[in-house]
């Protein structure tokens, strides 16, 4: 596989003339094996982020004065490292783990820490083991917020017999459903309910002096449970051993390996594949860098023209390809480089961490495709082309495309009337469209 294909497939494409040191093989992995070199400024904790929201509402505050700072801050700085970041690989592993484990600002009150929801419990743990990861989601405040898990009550808990009041199904199911086992891993209704009894107790607590997950004995449903055949504990270590146990399930391996597939690969994963995939997760014990780094050497046996880009995939390529982007963006500027990345997420149909639902943003060409959305990003990439006051616009395509330029858009290229023509017939061409 050529370099600038990996750098595409695998990466957030090309920055200016960026190339390549060493192998592709080894370029991905040694993203994986160094240290996450992602550096976040002007950003607090989860804590931090509850504290303001805490705040506004026992204040009854109008507006969002101390969480929209706070959110500001997030956008501007997670965004100037997709723009400069030198490890697009882990990188996007990131921004992929995030969307498996979807957190919306649509509810929940998660805008004031579904920043730090991802620098916390999802970045540390994408070179690491699956069940890791899985257990810091299921204990951060955004996801219990998100999934309503802070208002489920054993009936037979102290607090539930108190005020007649149930369980809150929500967190159980996503996590069966979406985030390990999957339908296809043969849970049923009463493994939800089941598991859902587990997690009571399970919340946040505001009032503390650093807010964050708390275990409420008096919410707790008492008593062992039956999950998939297996007994569980009572309290919140039985819940630590479900996760555990669902965590590393050969069911669970197998969803997550057809979702890397389907998001680095195809949109139509080949079995083999997926157990290839899925096998280097059982035996390393879950591994997440083992299993990505299994994924390159599936790439010959996908499709021609790699994967169909995302409207975030699409609008941080463009950028990169224009190296916008450098000095920190200002968090309260909506002309910084951040910022135009924000508002063109959203332009384009995918706005910043508000997925409609908790399966997150699709993977899949048909999706995103249709002729509408097509023409939004012609006149978006026009918007941006006439930004540019230098540069050759013959040699920005060949270093993001390189032989996959094709000749019918060199030949349009050379024959438009502007640099602004000519980039946007770049930014429009079936090749960059995909990576």
């Amino acid at each position: 596989m050529q370099s600038l294909e990996m750098m595409n497939r695998f990466g957030w494409g090309t920055r200016g003339t960026q190339t390549l040191a060493d192998t592709p093989h080894d370029w991905l992995a040694r993203q994986l094996h160094e240290p996450d070199a992602a550096r976040f400024t002007g950003v607090g904790t989860t804590a931090d982020g509850l504290i303001a929201l805490h705040t506004q509402r026992m204040n009854r505050v109008q507006g969002d004065p101390l969480v929209k700072p706070i959110f500001q801050a997030e956008v501007a700085t997670q965004l100037d490292n997709l723009l400069l970041t030198r490890q697009p690989f882990r990188e996007r592993l990131a921004w992929f783990w995030f969307n498996h484990f979807t957190v919306s600002l649509r509810q929940g009150g998660t805008r004031a820490i579904i920043g730090a929801y991802m620098r916390e419990a999802i970045r540390p743990h994408v070179t690491g083991r699956f069940v890791d990861m899985l257990v810091a989601v299921m204990r951060h405040p955004a996801m219990l917020m998100y999934l309503d898990n802070a208002s489920s009550i054993g009936p037979d808990s102290p607090a539930g017999r108190r005020g007649h009041r149930g369980l809150n199904e929500n967190l159980a199911r996503e996590c069966l459903e979406l985030h390990t086992l999957s339908p296809q891993g043969g849970y049923t209704q009463a493994d939800v309910t089941a598991f859902a009894a587990i997690l009571t107790g399970w919340g946040v607590d505001l009032k503390a002096d650093r807010p964050g997950f708390v275990f409420r004995e008096k919410a707790h449903e008492p008593g062992p449970r039956m999950l998939m055949g297996h007994r569980f504990g009572d309290g919140e270590e039985g819940g630590l051993q479900a996760l555990h146990f669902l965590g590393t399930h050969p069911a669970t391996y197998h969803h997550i390996a057809t979702r890397m597939v389907t998001h680095f690969i195809t949109d139509t994963p080949d079995a083999r594949d997926v157990t290839q995939v899925s096998g280097v997760l059982e035996q390393t014990g879950g591994n997440l860098a083992a299993a990505a780094l299994v994924l390159p050497t599936l790439v010959d046996t996908g499709p021609q023209g790699g994967k169909f880009r995302s409207p975030m995939d699409y609008a941080t390529a463009v950028m990169r390809a224009l190296s916008m982007g450098g000095a920190p963006s200002r968090p309260d500027d909506p002309r910084s480089p951040a910022h135009t990345l924000f508002a063109a997420f959203a332009a384009l149909g995918q706005p910043l961490w508000t997925a409609p639902l908790p399966n997150g943003w699709s993977d899949r060409a048909a999706d995103w495709a249709a002729p509408a959305d097509m023409l939004a990003r012609s006149d978006w990439a026009w918007q941006m082309a006439g930004q540019v006051r230098d540069g050759d616009p013959l040699d920005i395509a060949h270093a993001v495309l390189g032989p996959a330029l094709r000749a019918q858009t060199l030949t349009a290229m050379q024959h438009a009337g502007s640099r602004q023509d000519a980039l946007t017939l770049l930014f429009s061409s079936p090749e960059f469209q995909r990576r």
